[in-house]
């Protein structure tokens, strides 16, 4: 997988203000709605979190289709990464239909410390290492990260989607910015409510850039805390929230970046 448009790669020698104009010009470039092919219905559908199939009437064969209509299904890869003194590894998980297809990464070196709002510099670079790997061309890209909420509307999600045109999801597990319409904690399980745009946020106050989504819930004690999902690119606020919430098979973590950071703890382990 090749970047589409390598001029918005991130520089990690640049200075403060030129990282948060190119971000600028990322956002500017985004497309926070919904440009994409594929069916948004059958990403992740295929198969539950026991491995059995959802609809025993439209499986999967195995050549990737589906077994009414033949229609080939949507590969969603998911990107996390795991740490190892001043080096990143960056591990991508490709699933079709629940099925991983493919897994990939590359160890690279560390080249800014960590700034909030600026992770893309510090952890872009890495992440563009391991998709170089890929033989699969993914049609959506899940990443452990922000993409529109975020202060300049250019989180990671944002960031990587733009370089390679891809459509593109941010799934975080702490709000950087906006408000949430209604107070998150104690949420059942399946709820969710926007995250709208505020003072910190470089947009119009109370758009709605994202979502906050209650992926899984304790009946008896409700300490589960929402996931924070948001548009990266070519993907809409509400159809990004509705992907993560298909891909999700009982865990917290829906199952392309959840996979990922299992995949990128197990390639850490083989250097400890």
């Amino acid at each position: 997988m090749e970047p589409r448009y390598p001029r918005y790669l991130p520089d990690p020698d640049a200075s403060r203000d030129e990282m948060e104009d190119l971000q600028r010009a990322v956002a500017d470039a985004a497309v926070f709605t919904d440009e994409f092919t594929f069916d948004a219905d059958h990403v992740c559908r295929c198969s539950g979190g026991d491995g059995t199939d959802t609809d025993d009437a439209d499986q999967t064969t195995l050549d990737g289709t589906r077994g009414t209509g033949g229609r080939n299904l949507p590969v969603v890869a998911g990107v996390d990464q795991a740490f190892l003194d001043d080096s990143a590894i960056s591990a991508v998980v490709c699933l079709r239909g629940g099925e991983v297809i493919e897994r990939v990464h590359a160890v690279s070196e560390l080249a800014v410390p960590y700034i909030p709002g600026l992770l893309s510099f510090r952890e872009g670079g890495p992440i563009v290492d391991a998709l170089a790997e890929l033989d699969t061309d993914p049609d959506l890209l899940f990443f452990d990260g922000s993409g529109r909420i975020h202060f300049r509307q250019a989180g990671l999600a944002t960031h990587m989607g733009v370089i390679f045109d891809c459509p593109s999801v941010g799934i975080a597990k702490s709000l950087l910015c906006g408000r949430p319409r209604e107070p998150v904690d104690g949420r059942p399980e399946g709820w969710h409510t926007p995250i709208l745009s505020d003072s910190d946020v470089d947009a119009s106050d109370g758009r709605v850039i994202g979502y906050a989504y209650q992926s899984r819930q304790y009946a008896s004690s409700r300490k589960i805390n929402p996931l924070y999902v948001s548009p990266g690119h070519r993907v809409s606020a509400e159809t990004a929230v509705d992907l993560v919430s298909n891909c999700c098979a009982g865990y917290k973590l829906p199952e392309p970046t959840r996979l990922a950071d299992a995949y990128a703890d197990e390639v850490k382990a083989d250097y400890a």
